[in-house]
């Protein structure tokens, strides 16, 4: 009967999303109600009040709001405004120079931002002009904008990495360093498709390099070297094991306020900004994941993962079949569901069976993230491709994003493809922890 319970409580769930019920509430209500089924209105009631003390006191949770801090003080305040310019200047004579600048340009934003859509953001605003002003396809050139930004979220300090270390209970920190990882091999695949598009299509790729940067390689990253220091510290600290991933945090944000303050950037405007948009998404993460942890709970009662566990072991499933079924779940979900609610919905699940298998929870955490992203550009639900809709309205329409990240959809699926073959060049990294 409680199993029953759980696979109704599933249903429901899903069928809640597909009328468009905001998923922290669908979770809280599913939970809410099936705990309440199962054991009564008291104790659905007290789950429903001490969850979100025993989650949201999660010390390693307080990461969250402190890198949220620092990325949009980052954002607000122009400190990565220079990082286009830099690429620009280093790459110029590459082939495909300016569509290669904002993949590495999405990364150095990555590194003190931790968010897709505000790294496709602050991109789209910048490179799309520049590339469609010297020749390259809008469609390509928005597409490459919006692929780049999902570097966001796998380059550190990525949020969704965050919460999955909390729900799976493993080392933030080397999630981090796996992320690493996978974020350049991504980039490099991605600078590999612009130079193909180069060679086979020039009328959508300029091959020729920039003649028109009017500053040196070394004047540009001056320009930048704030920004380098602070990431430089930031990290070297975290993967030094000098400061634990709150601290860093914090020592980025502080580090972004005086670079700012220096600057003469930091405005009272902009600190509100800033700080507001921080309470306010970390309020969102929060909410949505105390619905999970609460999730979590229900199904614990019913017994349905423990049940899909067994099921799975008991299919004998070999490593491949189990990463395709995997894979599969997250490219669907990923079309229709942005990724802290596809990722919190099903770790429930997931999480049992991997554990049950053996299978090392730091490397899945890495892929996960790494699908979930997929997800940001595909349609019809691809949020970065709408976010480059909005920035780059009078250069093209959202099929022509969709259409134009295609060749980067494929390089995303080449690197899921090595991940799942090569587990220990994930974690080469945090295995050094």
């Amino acid at each position: 009967m409680s199993v029953i319970t759980g696979v109704y409580g599933v249903i429901l769930l899903f069928v809640l999303l597909a009328i468009r019920v905001p998923v922290a509430l669908a979770l809280i209500f599913v939970s809410f109600s099936g705990v309440a089924f199962l054991l009564g209105l008291t104790p659905a009631i007290g789950i429903l009040a001490n969850t979100p003390v025993s989650f949201v006191s999660n010390w390693t949770l307080s990461a969250v709001p402190v890198f949220l801090l620092m990325g949009f003080v980052s954002y607000h305040s122009g400190l990565t405004g220079g990082l286009f310019d830099a690429a620009k200047a280093v790459l110029r004579r590459v082939p495909g120079a300016l569509a290669i600048s904002s993949v590495f340009a999405c990364s150095g934003f990555a590194a003190v931002c931790g968010s897709s859509l505000a790294t496709a953001a602050a991109m789209g605003r910048i490179a799309v002009p520049e590339m469609v002003k010297a020749g390259y396809a809008p469609s390509f050139a928005t597409g490459a904008v919006a692929a780049g930004g999902t570097i966001g979220a796998l380059i550190p300090p990525s949020i969704l990495m965050i919460v999955y270390g909390v729900f799976a209970e493993t080392s933030v920190i080397k999630v981090f360093m796996g992320g690493v990882t996978i974020g350049i091999l991504t980039a490099l695949l991605y600078c590999v498709v612009v130079l193909l598009l180069c060679w086979l299509r020039p009328d959508i790729v300029p091959p020729r390099p920039l003649d028109d940067v009017q500053i040196t390689a070394l004047q540009a990253i001056a320009n930048v070297w704030p920004v380098l220091l602070l990431m430089g510290v930031v990290f070297g600290g975290l993967f030094s094991g000098t400061f634990t991933a709150t601290e860093a945090g914090a020592v980025g944000a502080v580090g972004a306020l005086v670079i700012a303050a220096v600057k003469r950037r930091l405005t009272y405007a902009i600190l509100k900004t800033s700080l507001l948009e921080a309470l306010m998404s970390s309020a969102s993460l929060l909410i949505i994941g105390v619905g999970a942890s609460m999730f979590t709970r229900f199904l614990g009662l019913t017994g349905l993962s423990g049940t899909i566990s067994s099921f799975v072991s008991g299919a004998e499933l070999t490593y491949y079949q189990l990463m395709l079924l995997v894979v599969v779940l997250y490219l669907v979900l990923g079309m229709f569901m942005e990724p802290f609610g596809a990722m919190l919905v099903t770790l429930p699940v997931l999480l049992p069976i991997f554990r049950a298998q053996g299978i090392d929870l730091v490397w899945f955490g890495v892929l996960a993230v790494k699908l979930l992203e997929i997800g940001m550009i595909t349609p019809p639900v691809g949020l970065n491709v709408f976010v480059i809709r909005n920035v780059a309205s009078e250069y093209v329409t959202t099929a022509q994003i969709f259409r134009g990240v295609i060749p980067f959809l494929a390089a995303d699926l080449v690197v899921v493809l090595i991940a799942v073959l090569a587990p220990a060049l994930i974690l080469f990294l945090p295995a050094l922890i």
